[in-house]
């Protein structure tokens, strides 16, 4: 009996462990597919994944965003690059490049330049990397915190798996962004 009822627990467990998975697997996989674009501080700040050019005129037309900052970095010959450049000058929107990789801590020197890019830009701001989940949270975190004055408690909020980040200790690369911006805690004299 007992044999039976441990056999039925694992057996429960498993399927409550794959469902739990595949929902979650389901929510990164949405996210991607709708371009994880969300509104950090409406009419200021805007994240999201690498746009389309689609994406990005929709974007545009519906917050009227004035500066684009890609945290990729600038990609010279590749396609995806070249859209957006050749769509963000068709807007008459202005682009920044600014690499951040999203597996090595940003430093405070870069996260003052970066910072003093976007208290400079024209407003409103759209961020994006990639995914739109760890450069990009990281980033909104500290506009949310060093420029807005947002609590900091709310602005950690910005880098989480709600957005999709994922940072898991010695196994996730892109945990460098939590670790960054622990280390940002400490340089701006924020109580961490």
């Amino acid at each position: 009996m007992k044999r039976l009822w441990n056999f039925r627990w694992w057996k429960a467990s498993l399927i409550g462990t794959v469902t739990i998975g595949a929902m979650f697997g389901g929510y990164i996989v949405y996210l991607q597919a709708s371009g994880n674009f969300h509104a950090v501080i409406a009419d200021q700040l805007y994240r999201s994944a690498q746009p389309s050019p689609e994406q990005l005129a929709s974007y545009v037309r519906s917050h009227g965003i004035e500066t684009v900052i890609n945290l990729r970095g600038m990609h010279v010959g590749k396609k995806w690059y070249a859209d957006e450049i050749a769509t963000a000058r068709g807007l008459g929107v202005q682009h920044i490049d600014f690499e951040m990789s999203p597996s090595k801590v940003l430093s405070p020197e870069r996260a003052e330049q970066l910072l003093a890019i976007m208290r400079a830009a024209p407003k409103p701001i759209l961020l994006h990397c990639q995914s739109g989940a760890d450069r990009t949270g990281l980033v909104s975190v500290l506009y949310s915190q060093q420029v807005a004055g947002i609590n900091e408690d709310v602005a950690e909020r910005q880098l989480s798996v709600y957005y999709g980040h994922i940072a898991i200790p010695y196994l996730s690369g892109t945990y460098a962004m939590d670790k960054s911006w622990k280390g940002l805690e400490r340089y701006f004299g924020i109580q961490g």
